[in-house]
C-alpha cells in the first residue's frame, strides 16, 4: 500500500511548485537585498566559501533575514533533513558552501527538492512510520521529516514572495535610494 506515501508525495510537490514560482526569475539584486539594518544575509567566511548567517542559540527576537538568506536556509535544510533522514547522516552545516546568488540558490533548492522525492519514492506506507535521524539527534518517524519539509516549503515561499513584493514597491530597477517610494501610500480605488 502506498496510499500515504503518494498523498504526502503529492504535498511535497504541491507546496514546493508555490515556493519554486515565487522564487522564478529572482534576481541577484533581490536576493542580496537588505531592507532593514543588520539583516541577516549570505556572506563569504575566511576560507574562501559561503555562509548564511546563523548564532546559537537562536537570537530573541530573531533578525530580519534576507531573500537570499531564507532561499539559501530552505534548500540546506532540505539537503540536511534528507542526509539524517535517508542518506549517510556525516554532513554538517559548517561544511556546507551557501550558494550566494540567485541562480545557483535556485538549482540549490531544486536539488534538494528532487533528493526529498526521491526519498518519498523509495517509501511504502509502513515505512513513513519507520524512525528516521534528524540532523540535531532526534528519531521522527519519516513521514513526519516530509511533513516538516512542506510546512517549510509553505512557511517561506510566502515569506520570499512578500519580500518580492515588498522590494517591487521599494526598490524600482535604477532609481536611486532618494527617490524610492517608501513609505507612500497608493489610494485604494
Amino acid at each position: 500500500m502506498r496510499a500515504r506515501v503518494e498523498l504526502l508525495a503529492a504535498e511535497l510537490d504541491g507546496a514546493y511548485r508555490l515556493l519554486r514560482d515565487r522564487v522564478d526569475g529572482l534576481s541577484d539584486d533581490e536576493f542580496r537585498w537588505e531592507p532593514v539594518d543588520d539583516a541577516w544575509t549570505i556572506r563569504p567566511t575566511l576560507h574562501g566559501t559561503w555562509t548564511a548567517d546563523y548564532e546559537e542559540p537562536d537570537p530573541d527576537p530573531a533578525p530580519f533575514t534576507t531573500i537570499g538568506w531564507r532561499l539559501v536556509h530552505v534548500a540546506e535544510c532540505k539537503r540536511m533533513y534528507h542526509e539524517y533522514a535517508f542518506g549517510d547522516a556525516r554532513l554538517t552545516w559548517p561544511e556546507l558552501d551557501s550558494p550566494h546568488t540567485a541562480a545557483d540558490a535556485v538549482a540549490a533548492l531544486d536539488d534538494g527538492h528532487l533528493l526529498l522525492v526521491e526519498a518519498a519514492g523509495s517509501l511504502d506506507d509502513d515505512g513513513l512510520d519507520r524512525s528516521v535521524l534528524t540532523n540535531w539527534g532526534e528519531r521522527w518517524p519519516a513521514w513526519r521529516i516530509l511533513w516538516t519539509m512542506i510546512h517549510h516549503d509553505l512557511w517561506h515561499g510566502g515569506e520570499i514572495g512578500a519580500l518580492r513584493d515588498l522590494y517591487r514597491w521599494t526598490e524600482p530597477p535604477g532609481m536611486l535610494p532618494a527617490q524610492r517610494r517608501v513609505g507612500r501610500i497608493r489610494p485604494h480605488r
